[in-house]
């Protein structure tokens, strides 16, 4: 058994003790970024070599793994980690049947579109816990697609993509050990207050191209999230006692909830042509809509909207309701907030409220 270095300029793998490579005499003992391998002969007096990396430490942790094995006479498997790089684990997830049935998917496929331009083509082996933590300070101190610096939220599902992948990973077999084991997340703040007023919405919904148009009434006039009403199919609408229900697999807390109709909805669901109970609501040229970020973000801009997104329609139908005298109970009944703290960030109170109820009790 060895421990190799491979020559960066020649890729001669030489014993560890060489400080200049038998091929072409580059000094190995001065290069910085030198790629260890180890060698050995398996069970059947086949000679094998595994490609671990720029990490020493981890070369001679396998080396010593698999003399340990081979002193046992017991079968050396490869490392998969020195042959998987992790656009290849990253593909093989995304096609796995549980995530593909993922509410989530979409966010799961946002996420990978920054993590592999900087770990794809990097092996397992070769990523490290502090790869992993600069990638999470560089992601901070870049610009979101609103020009705003990428909030701690975004970046911990980045983080806790990243983790899933290789617990799945290392549960298959397919990787011996994660990078991202110990690492903490960032405390985040995600509490809004932006609320549209109705000048604001109308204006909107003038701007929303008509297939975007009725999915943004429903999330003003229901406070749905926006993947329960892309996800929305006839059967769920009961249009005689005017009510969308929601089965638990449909609602992000897993519980069923009854979303009531006002009579514009009524109204807004008549005009739809309606099809078999198991198909989507919500069409463009025919196919079911899964995403409306980008339309959504266009018809902000066109009605002079800032900082504002589709989940503040949300917000925007709580304040509504408690503003117009709807106990909270009922609301949290309807938008499946669990607890009161969550049903307060969505609850705002606005100045003029503020300054009018300081004027009835001068």
């Amino acid at each position: 058994m060895a421990l190799l270095i491979e020559c960066p300029q020649c890729k001669r793998r030489n014993p560890a003790k060489e400080k200049a490579c038998k091929g072409c005499g580059f000094l190995l003992a001065k290069h910085s970024g030198r790629i260890w391998w180890i060698e050995y002969y398996d069970h059947e007096r086949r000679l094998r070599r595994e490609r671990i990396g720029p990490n020493k430490a981890a070369a001679e942790q396998r080396y010593r793994e698999v003399r340990s094995l081979l002193a046992e006479g017991r079968f050396v498997r490869k490392c998969p980690d020195a042959k998987t790089t992790f656009k290849t684990l990253a593909d093989w997830y995304l096609n796995l049947p549980e995530v593909k049935a993922k509410r989530s998917y979409s966010r799961d496929e946002r996420s990978l579109k920054k993590l592999l331009p900087v770990f794809g083509d990097k092996l397992l082996k070769d990523i490290t816990p502090a790869m992993v933590e600069k990638y999470r300070q560089d992601r901070l101190s870049e610009l979101s697609y609103r020009g705003n610096p990428t909030k701690p939220a975004t970046v911990n599902r980045e983080m806790a993509l990243l983790k899933i992948i290789f617990n799945k990973a290392i549960a298959n077999e397919k990787a011996e050990k994660t990078p991202v084991k110990g690492l903490k997340m960032l405390k985040e703040n995600n509490a809004r207050d932006r609320v549209l007023s109705e000048a604001e919405y109308l204006n909107l919904i003038n701007q929303c191209p008509g297939y975007l148009r009725p999915i943004v009434k429903v999330a003003y006039h229901t406070g749905m999230r926006q993947g329960e009403i892309l996800s929305l199919t006839w059967g769920q609408i009961d249009l005689k006692e005017g009510f969308i229900t929601l089965r638990p697999e449909d609602t992000k807390t897993n519980e069923a909830r009854l979303i009531p109709l006002n009579s514009e909805l009524m109204d807004l669901f008549k005009g739809i042509p309606r099809g078999l109970p198991q198909l989507r609501v919500f069409l463009k040229n025919g196919n079911p809509i899964t995403s409306i970020r980008e339309s959504f973000q266009s018809a902000c801009r066109k009605a002079n909207i800032t900082d504002f997104t589709f989940h503040d329609l949300r917000h925007t139908f709580t304040t509504n309701m408690r503003r117009a005298g709807i106990h909270d109970s009922v609301i949290m009944a309807i938008t499946g907030h669990k607890t009161t703290a969550m049903f307060l960030r969505y609850n705002t109170v606005g100045r003029d409220e503020l300054r009018a109820l300081v004027r009835e009790k001068i």
